[in-house]
C-alpha cells in the first residue's frame, strides 16, 4: 500500500492555520477570564458607601474583618484541598511506574576501595574510622634457639649441591659414606 506523502509547502500552510487558531482560542479564553472575573466581583462586592460617622465606620470596618475571616478560612480549606490531591497524583504516578516496571537496576561497577573508606562512607565524614588491625594485637618476643640455626644451616639443599657438585664432590660423597 503506498501512502501519498503531504508536501512541505502544504504542511507548512496547515500548522499555521492550527496555530492562528490556537492563538485566536487563547485570545478568546483570556478575555472570557476577565469578563467572568468582572461579573463575580459585581455579584459579591457591592459598592463601598463609606458612612459618615465613626461609629458606623467602625461597624463597617468590623464587618468587612469577619467577612476577610471567613474568606481565609475558605482560601485555606481550598489550598490543603488542592495540595492533598496535588500528593495523591503523585502517589498515583508513583505506583503507575512500578506497576509498568519500567524502573531498571543500573548495573552496578566494581569499585576498589578500602575498609576505612567503606566504613567513612557509610557513617559519614563526621566519624573518623581507623581499622589498623595489627594495633590491638599483643607484642611477642621470638626467641631463636642455637638448634633452630643448626638444622637451618644443614637443611638448605642449595649448599648440599654446590658441595657435590664436580669431582671433588663425588669423592666427599664416598669419603663420607665410607
Amino acid at each position: 500500500m503506498s501512502e501519498k506523502r503531504m508536501s512541505m509547502s502544504r504542511k507548512h500552510t496547515l500548522k499555521s492555520l492550527m496555530l492562528q487558531v490556537a492563538k485566536d482560542l487563547l485570545e478568546a479564553e483570556a478575555v472570557e477570564k476577565v469578563e467572568e472575573r468582572k461579573r463575580y466581583m459585581e455579584e459579591h462586592c457591592p459598592p463601598l458607601s463609606l458612612p459618615g460617622s465613626k461609629a458606623d465606620l467602625e461597624a463597617l470596618c468590623k464587618e468587612l474583618h469577619e467577612k476577610i475571616i471567613v474568606i481565609d478560612e475558605e482560601r485555606y480549606n481550598l489550598e490543603h484541598k488542592a495540595n492533598m490531591v496535588v500528593e495523591e497524583v503523585k502517589d498515583l504516578n508513583i505506583k503507575i511506574v512500578d506497576l509498568k516496571g519500567k524502573f531498571k537496576k543500573p548495573p552496578l561497577k566494581k569499585v576498589r576501595m578500602s575498609a576505612d573508606a567503606m566504613l567513612q562512607a557509610l557513617l559519614g565524614s563526621k566519624h573518623k574510622v581507623n581499622l589498623d588491625l595489627r594495633a590491638n594485637l599483643k607484642q611477642v618476643k621470638k626467641e631463636v634457639k642455637e638448634e633452630d640455626k643448626e638444622l637451618r644451616d644443614v637443611g638448605d639443599w642449595r649448599k648440599s649441591i654446590e658441595d657435590k657438585a664436580g669431582m671433588g664432590g663425588r669423592k666427599k660423597m664416598f669419603e663420607s659414606e665410607a
